[in-house]
């Protein structure tokens, strides 16, 4: 069991008890977050994100860590998220290993780490969180909640369950509800990790790993994240070089075999499986239907905002493009002046994290409008 919390990461104490939306609770939380810019004197400059799944709060180099963030080329001064306007806040999603309390962290009470006595934890969680650190920092509107992926989930119910906290929102590449491919791809993830003999019911250690689990899981999550015609550019049908090949007959053959085994095992070691699966099961609870009695357009419309917009990638299979264009139809009927951009981006659902060509200018064009 263990954590990864960038150098630099702040830390805010959550509400003590903090209660969970399906039951639970959890006694001296607190989540990571980081900062970048200047809040100005009316506290009404200030941006918040909100993130995917695997992603710490270290969104771009800052004074406390200048290591290059995740989202590096798209926040700091003069990039399409500018520091030198605004106050950029990134808080690192409850439940996760990456400072904020989940699974992987020690629980006070018994000494030894969560695991699965963790409280079942929802999208709305995090929001509730995320919104107890803007409050902490003095911030009584935000000016704009950027969520990404999974964090896109983490932005409605956050708009949703705290009116009037935030004037404008852009929603990347995220969903008002997890539909049915999108659940069967995260529930044979969390199968790959269970089924492996070395998770142990959630009871694993650094020595007694389920890391072909994790292997498998990353390698499903890395297929849908990216394109077919993004594979077909990057790969074709390229064979590894003799020297290259598994020793196995039915091992590594393809270029993209070896691609993903890479992949994989860069990530196994570096997230907690135990929060994957929370996390990961949590999107697929995820649904403003919920709020609108049973229609998602209906909760979407409770949602008040000014401005908003929806971005997505047309290749993207894990949230199609047609979700963005879902958000901002129903943000628009609630009152919203809302827009949809759907950016011909041959890598998929990750491309806001690399395609900053296509992204930049849209999130860029929306910000410097504000």
């Amino acid at each position: 069991m263990t954590e990864f919390i960038p150098p630099g990461s702040r830390f805010h104490a959550l509400s003590s008890p903090f209660a969970f939306k399906r039951g639970g609770t959890l006694l001296g939380a607190h989540v990571a977050y980081e900062t970048w810019g200047t809040l100005d004197a009316t506290a009404s400059n200030a941006i918040l994100i909100v993130t995917g799944l695997s992603p710490d709060a270290h969104a771009a180099s800052n004074a406390t860590n200048p290591a290059a963030g995740w989202w590096e080329a798209m926040l700091g001064p003069g990039k399409p998220i500018d520091s030198d306007r605004w106050y950029v806040i990134c808080v690192n999603s409850l439940g996760s290993c990456k400072g904020s309390t989940g699974p992987a962290s020690i629980n006070a009470a018994t000494g030894e780490p969560y695991r699965l006595t963790f409280p079942e934890l929802s999208v709305e969680d995090g929001a509730r969180a995320s919104v107890e650190v803007v409050r902490a920092l003095g911030i009584t509107q935000l000016a704009c909640v950027i969520g990404n992926s999974m964090g896109g989930m983490t932005a409605l119910a956050l708009l949703l369950l705290h009116p009037g906290i935030a004037r404008s929102h852009i929603n990347i590449s995220g969903s008002a509800q997890a539909l049915p491919f999108s659940i069967a791809i995260r529930s044979l993830q969390r199968e790959a990790i269970r089924l492996d003999p070395q998770w142990n019911g959630g009871r694993y250690d650094d020595a007694q790993y389920p890391e072909s689990g994790m292997r498998m899981a990353r390698k499903l999550g890395v297929i849908t994240y990216r394109s077919a015609l993004e594979w077909d550019g990057r790969f074709g049908r390229v064979r590894l070089d003799s020297d290259q090949a598994d020793d196995d007959p039915f091992g590594l053959e393809f270029q993209v075999e070896s691609y993903l085994e890479g992949h994989a095992r860069r990530f196994v070691r570096y997230f907690d499986p135990n929060c994957y699966l929370y996390l990961s099961r949590s999107m697929d609870w995820f649904d403003l239907a919920e709020y609108g009695g049973g229609d998602v357009m209906a909760g979407l419309r409770r949602i008040q905002v000014e401005k908003a917009l929806a971005v997505g990638a047309n290749t993207d299979i894990l949230f199609p493009v047609q979700q963005q264009q879902q958000i901002a139809d129903g943000l628009r009927a609630g009152g919203a002046q809302a827009g949809f951009i759907g950016l011909d981006s041959p890598q998929g659902h990750d491309a806001f994290l690399v395609d900053f060509e296509r992204f930049g200018p849209a999130i860029r064009g929306f910000l410097d409008a504000l």
